[in-house]
């Protein structure tokens, strides 16, 4: 009996560490440590009093490929344009699907043309586990005072058409300029959507 409660316990707790925490709008958004593409040491307090984008990101993912085309590299240079940070986030665990390591990241950067400001190696997936981030792309935007004003998808076409892009609603963009004009951000969640996040 009590190596059953005790077994049952184990359990749970090894459940709780691979749950999604969910970071919550309007709360602080999770402080972070990480390791970029460069080998440099990146925590999000390093950009304290500036708007922060993450991306979550797998590039055999095709969803993550359909925005690679042009428009993630288009919302990442502009939105550095305005001051603002983009860090683009890797989750996948070291022999999953779209796992990096800092020279294949370089790589990919350069062949995508890709403008953000830091690419993040976190194949522990302890990043990705405290935002609760479930597909690639995922994307949360955090306002100069370090709380989180964005959760969700990227846009508000689910789909792997190019084509779809310029149809849709870039939710990125939108909540940047609602927060570069002291508004409220209108669309605060959405459903994201991708392939799941290779944990």
């Amino acid at each position: 009996m009590v190596r059953a409660i005790a077994s049952a316990f184990a359990l749970l707790l090894a459940a709780s560490q691979w749950a999604h925490a969910d970071a919550k709008i309007g709360q602080p958004a999770p402080s972070f440590t990480a390791t970029d593409a460069n080998g440099k040491t990146v925590s999000l307090a390093d950009f304290k009093g500036k708007t922060v984008v993450l991306e979550w990101n797998n590039p055999e993912c095709p969803f993550v490929r359909k925005h690679y085309s042009g428009n993630m590299q288009q919302q990442q240079a502009a939105a550095r344009a305005q001051n603002v940070v983009w860090l683009t986030v890797n989750s996948s665990a070291a022999g999953k699907q779209g796992h990096l390591d800092g020279e294949s990241a370089r790589v990919l950067i350069a062949k995508t043309g890709a403008k953000q400001t830091d690419y993040l190696l976190d194949a522990e997936g302890a990043i990705g586990r405290e935002y609760g981030a479930k597909t690639t792309p995922h994307l949360f935007v955090i306002d100069t005072n370090g709380v989180l004003r964005y959760n969700g998808a990227i846009d508000s076409i689910a789909s792997t058409d190019v084509s779809d892009i310029a149809k849709a609603t870039q939710y990125v963009p939108a909540a940047l300029a609602d927060l570069q004009a002291g508004r409220e951000v209108k669309v605060a969640t959405s459903k994201p959507y991708g392939c799941s996040v290779k944990y």
